[in-house]
């Protein structure tokens, strides 16, 4: 079996798809408050986002914190990308874009931030994906992993209600001891996984579900959000999201 569990293809008919994707990046973006910690504890000037089209993490850390920025992806779909763009104030100047394979581009330069947000449990090989970040880290940077947890409620919703999306994704890689072992492996230090958020749902193919569906899981969502509210506590039952950082 190949190592990736998405083509080409799919990504070109996924944004193609995807409705509302040119807005403007909030201060508060998802995994604001530990990339702000990253940046500042580390003096971080460059970054790099790995599989992230269309480039919200490069343009956040761009407009707020003044990196240099670089988006790396496998399929960049350049009209997504212009209309991102200027829905920031940003243009093609702003941020390096290279569209390459991971698996056989030689990076030109070193970062002392690289990221990826929902890139490794399109793949197989969890470890291998993990080290082809490396490539791209400079001596004594930070590696920012994130990807959603499919492990608890959530993957239940995905499985019910979507299984085609939920089969694009590698479930073994969403455990958090297995990742840090990995990062131990090979080499890293500062070695830091575990879920993170407090609840939520959701489903790529949410306008194409019943109003009955719909409703159903609105009221998952609100169930989930009352208890994490008065329980405020991350677990792999019902944090949407597992987080994983590591120093080089």
């Amino acid at each position: 079996m190949a190592n990736e569990l998405t083509d080409k293809a799919f990504w070109a008919n996924y944004w193609e798809s995807k409705k509302g994707l040119a807005f403007k990046v909030p201060g508060n973006y998802t995994f604001h408050k530990l990339l702000k910690t990253i940046v500042e504890k580390n003096h971080s000037a460059s970054a790099v986002e790995l599989g992230g089209f269309p480039g919200y993490y490069a343009i956040f850390l761009k407009k707020y914190f003044g990196l240099n920025t670089t988006l790396f992806d496998f399929y960049v779909h350049q009209k997504v990308l212009q209309e991102v763009l200027v829905a920031n104030e940003l243009t093609e100047t702003d941020i390096d874009v290279i569209e390459g394979d991971l698996f056989s581009y030689q990076p030109a330069m070193q970062y002392d931030l690289v990221l990826s947000c929902g890139l490794i449990e399109h793949f197989n090989d969890t470890k291998d994906i993990i080290a082809r970040h490396l490539t791209f880290l400079k001596p004594g940077g930070t590696l920012f992993i994130t990807l959603p947890n499919f492990t608890g409620v959530n993957g239940w919703v995905q499985r019910r209600y979507d299984m085609s999306n939920y089969e694009k994704h590698n479930i073994s890689s969403m455990n958090p001891e297995a990742l840090a072992q990995y990062c131990r492996e090979l080499g890293l230090k500062d070695v830091i996984a575990g879920y993170y958020g407090k609840f939520s749902v959701w489903l790529e193919n949410r306008e194409q579900q019943s109003g009955f569906t719909k409703a159903f899981l609105k009221t998952i969502w609100l169930t989930g959000k009352i208890i994490t509210r008065i329980i405020p506590v991350e677990s792999k039952l019902l944090s949407p999201y597992i987080v994983l950082t590591a120093n080089s």
